[in-house]
């Protein structure tokens, strides 16, 4: 597989050296592949047995990251965030891609926002950086929108924005489908034992993602 050049920017790793991410690379995705999730969901309905997302330690530091880039923690909440409040309403969630599935199942237990994007549609390299208000980020709904300089944003080569406000809400444009073949999966954490806890993510997705898909590259956690 060629090689996928991601990072944070120097600025954000400045401003968040707490921060921990899991990136890798998925070849060989279907969309007809079965993936075990009931076993990550389960985990989820346990952690959430007597409290709220709201309390979970992953949960709070994103929050405070949020807060620090001026954003209202309930209006704008992480995509880990937004998933465990849906699914503590509904005890499930609804079957959008397998690989899409696992990805929100393990971003569910470990409670960390997880990224998963079709490589397809990545022009060159990826970052995470502050955004200049230039990038152009396409709504699910398919209107485009331009992020708020100094936004966080994952932006690639060609000026598109695969994500907004860091990890509130992903882009329409590298959303996975059915003509996906080749993945990028970032988790992202930042709460106190986010290294240890990225790891073990890390060593529970990886032979998931083989044994369902094909080749897995782990860039960096």
């Amino acid at each position: 597989m060629s090689r996928v050049n991601f990072q944070h920017s120097a600025e954000i790793r400045r401003d968040y050296p707490q921060l921990v991410a899991g990136v890798l690379v998925v070849d060989g995705v279907t969309p007809d592949a079965a993936v075990p999730v009931d076993d990550f969901l389960e985990a989820a309905r346990l952690r959430l047995a007597g409290t709220t997302e709201a309390q979970l330690p992953e949960i709070q530091a994103w929050r405070r990251v949020f807060a620090s880039m001026g954003l209202k923690p309930t209006q704008y909440r992480c995509a880990s965030e937004a998933l465990l409040r849906r699914f503590r309403k509904e005890s499930q969630l609804p079957r959008r891609h397998p690989l899409v599935d696992l990805g929100n199942a393990v971003s569910l237990e470990y409670a960390v926002p997880i990224a998963v994007l079709d490589l397809a549609r990545i022009h060159g390299d990826l970052e995470v950086r502050y955004a200049t208000g230039k990038e152009e980020y396409v709504t699910f709904g398919g209107e485009t929108e331009h992020p708020e300089p100094g936004e966080v944003v994952f932006a690639d080569d060609a000026g598109r924005a695969h994500a907004r406000r860091w990890t509130n809400r992903q882009s329409g444009y590298s959303v996975v489908g059915d003509t996906t073949t080749r993945a990028l999966i970032v988790a992202e954490a930042v709460h106190d034992t986010a290294a240890a806890d990225m790891a073990r993510l890390v060593a529970t997705i990886t032979p998931v993602l083989r044994e369902r898909f094909g080749e897995v590259v782990i860039r960096r956690w």
